[in-house]
């Protein structure tokens, strides 16, 4: 049961040490706050739920959270509820989505990085479907937020957010949202997997794969990723298909990125057509390269001018489908920089399937 600290008027304060979220299979439990309220009360504040992750980028989001947490307790301490949920390892924030958005929260605000944002997302759907509020009296949806706080926060530059947490806040005080797209993943597993930012197969999600050993370096590690997977790396033929179509054999494919949004790697503008609100995903594939070419070509891949390059080719797409022809198994995928696996897969999109708040 998850108990609740006060923390000054209007602020509740969620130790990771006395929190203990229920598994998908037990019954729903009722939070006990410390305190006048909790996100399933029934005040008529905005019940907002900050989900921190204090180890990302080395410890500093945690730091920085720190220190605008008062700014934050003044903003909106009086207005709303303020639940903050400290994550304790892996997976942890999309637990606490699923129970924050059961309970009828107003709105779950990731703080970190791609990666916490990532887990908050899929917190938002269970066994295929969008997890709903299972309080009687709820009029709304919860809504998802994000103050960017991490090692990489690409998904908040498509969407041209500076990198300030004040403003951040401000954008959550004025709670408007606006409808996004989200992209899903499914393979022979049955198990879906979401994405609000960018899925990657072959090379790239490889880097991303090697990238995370060294996240002790920061935004180095994407460099560093990226060496270690050229090592021994060879481009693969692919079959594909798109839009449930035909299945077309695409050669030496060295890199393949759907894009639901803009960036990735720390800033790399890969799909530089997609926007979260078009309803479709932007599709890149990348043929024939070598490690001198990306080193060629690196500032256009960066600022978003390569798709005239000769051997990359994009397209806006609803679904694609991805098999390796050597049936090896081997060609790793990834999204949001959180590696899933092997081909096959299936990535289609989910058009307004989120309310933001923008």
């Amino acid at each position: 049961m998850m108990m609740m600290e006060a923390f000054g008027r209007g602020m509740h304060v969620a130790a990771a040490s006395t929190m203990v979220f229920r598994s998908e299979l037990q019954p729903m439990m009722t939070p006990e706050p410390v305190g006048s309220s909790s996100f399933s009360s029934s005040s008529r504040q905005r019940d907002l739920v900050f989900i921190v992750n204090p180890r990302g980028c080395n410890g500093k989001t945690g730091r920085q959270w720190r220190k605008i947490l008062p700014y934050l307790q003044s903003r909106l301490g009086k207005e709303c509820n303020i639940l903050e949920s400290i994550t304790s390892g892996p997976c942890h924030a999309i637990d606490i989505t699923r129970e924050a958005i059961r309970e009828g929260a107003d709105a779950v605000v990731a703080v970190g990085g791609d990666g916490t944002l990532h887990e908050v997302v899929n917190g938002f759907f269970w066994a295929g479907k969008p997890v709903t509020s299972q309080m009687k009296d709820s009029t709304h949806s919860t809504a998802l937020g994000l103050i960017p706080l991490g090692t990489g926060s690409d998904f908040a530059r498509t969407l041209h957010w500076k990198d300030d947490p004040r403003e951040a806040i401000e954008r959550v005080a004025r709670g408007l949202r606006s409808r996004i797209d989200i992209g899903v993943i499914s393979g022979e597993s049955c198990e879906n997997h979401y994405f609000i930012n960018v899925a990657d197969i072959h090379l790239s999600a490889k880097a991303g794969f090697y990238a995370s050993r060294y996240k002790s370096f920061g935004k180095l590690c994407y460099v560093l990723g990226a060496l270690h997977a050229f090592m021994g790396h060879q481009n693969q033929d692919l079959r594909i298909k798109f839009n449930e179509g035909e299945w077309e054999t695409w050669p030496q494919v060295t890199t393949v990125c759907i894009g639901n949004a803009k960036y990735f790697g720390g800033g790399m503008k890969i799909t530089p057509n997609a926007t979260p609100y078009s309803g479709n995903l932007e599709v890149v594939i990348v043929q024939n390269f070598k490690w001198h070419d990306f080193t060629l070509k690196l500032q256009k891949l960066y600022n978003g001018t390569h798709l005239s390059l000769e051997n990359i080719s994009a397209r806006s797409a609803l679904s694609i489908e991805l098999e390796d022809i050597s049936g090896n198994g081997g060609i790793h995928i990834q999204s949001d920089g959180e590696h899933l696996g092997f081909l096959p897969k299936k990535i289609s999109v989910l058009p307004g399937a989120i309310e933001m708040i923008c």
